[in-house]
């Protein structure tokens, strides 16, 4: 692996890629077969034994696997979801698109999730699913969100885009709920530049997703074209074109292979930055909740301007200076003006959420990082506070 210059800028969320990924997308551009085939097939089967999941469908992003997951619940104008603020635009935007209603509940200070008090405090007559969002690969409490959703009749969608590695007593994020969503975007802990995959338990759902993800066909371009002879194929959905490719698949199988080692790099760096940071000003992650894993895939700092002196935003424009990459996870969403406009969400409605969003900040924690990048960034975080 080339070593990084401290005069070169540390990219934020950078993957490692291996040659395996290399030799495997070489070899399907050799093979003609680029779009959703064999390679697809592999990693829904691949995906679906690491989770402990009955059935996976692979798609082009957890955006779509969201909004899929959403259509696929029948949701009718004025049905409401329940979701949390401190996520990215898409947890909310799938629920618009699906023709729901999203309906915010604030999250715990600590934990950063969606709080099921909250959430019991947003239930209406027009309620019909939750939509937890497992932030920063640490778990939402589904013991209290699915007891929620049994005593009201709701469906749940997990957002897992945070979260491959994570369980909770046991069991993978994505299995408590109707549908479990994923992300393998460029920046996640499993990538394929853009991909996405939904979970579910019942085959019915998962067969009516991949029909949903591929124009309402009841037969994908494998089956239609492979040698066995052309099929033809009905239209019996009004469906989208959120379909994997075989390109995409052939680096996720890889990926997919090294999730736990990388887990493993990941862990040391996050403990490398809570040594370091102890003594800072600054907010770290709190610890892990019992019998719980965290897929850590954020780290991030709580900047108070009291007490560091600069707010957030001051930070991020000092670390650039000094050539480390940062995230912002995330403004809360009723920060945004068009659910202000459409919604009418005022910032007081969700305090937690909105602080957080204000304050937070994310390190690089690529396992692709060496030890003089993580070195490197310590620095420049003691740097940038004046410690």
């Amino acid at each position: 692996m080339p070593v990084r210059s401290k005069d070169n800028f540390l990219v934020f969320g950078a993957p490692r890629i291996e040659q395996d990924e290399i030799d495997e997308v070489v070899a399907s551009m050799k093979s003609g077969w680029l779009g959703t085939g064999p390679k697809v097939a592999q990693f829904e089967k691949d995906f679906s034994a690491y989770a402990g999941a009955s059935y996976a469908a692979a798609c082009n992003s957890c955006t779509a696997a969201l909004h899929l997951s959403l259509v696929a619940l029948g949701l009718e104008p004025g049905d409401e979801v329940i979701t949390t603020p401190l996520t990215f635009c898409a947890s909310v935007n799938a629920i618009i698109h699906a023709g729901g209603t999203p309906v915010l509940a604030d999250v715990d200070p600590v934990t950063q999730n969606i709080d099921p008090d909250c959430i019991r405090e947003k239930i209406t007559p027009r309620t019909k699913a939750i939509l937890p969002v497992h932030f920063a690969g640490r778990s939402c409490d589904m013991d209290s969100i699915m007891a929620i959703a049994n005593e009201h009749g709701l469906k749940v969608v997990e957002d897992c885009a945070h979260a491959i590695e994570t369980t909770y007593k046991g069991r993978h994020a994505g299995t408590f709920g109707d549908f479990g969503c994923f992300s393998f975007y460029v920046t996640k802990n499993v990538c394929t530049g853009e991909g996405g995959m939904v979970i579910a338990r019942d085959e019915t759902d998962i067969q009516n997703i991949k029909v949903l993800g591929l124009h309402g066909m009841s037969a994908d371009a494998w089956k239609r074209f492979s040698d066995d002879g052309y099929k033809h194929y009905e239209v019996i959905h009004a469906g989208f074109k959120y379909n994997m490719m075989d390109l995409q698949a052939a680096i996720g199988i890889h990926q997919l292979k090294r999730v736990e080692e990388n887990f493993k790099r990941r862990c040391e760096i996050w403990d490398m930055y809570q040594e370091a940071f102890r003594a800072l000003p600054v907010g770290t992650p709190a610890p892990e909740e019992p019998d719980t894993r965290h897929a850590r895939h954020l780290y991030t700092l709580m900047i108070d301007p009291v007490a560091c002196g600069l707010d957030r935003d001051q930070v991020l424009v000092r670390l650039t200076k000094e050539n480390i990459g940062a995230g912002v996870h995330y403004l809360a969403v009723p920060e945004h003006p068009y659910y202000q406009e459409r919604f009418g969400w005022k910032l007081p409605d969700t305090p937690h959420a909105v602080a957080l969003g204000r304050e937070t900040l994310s390190l690089p924690l690529s396992a692709k990082l060496t030890d003089d990048d993580v070195n490197d960034v310590i620095e420049a975080v003691n740097i940038c506070l004046g410690a």
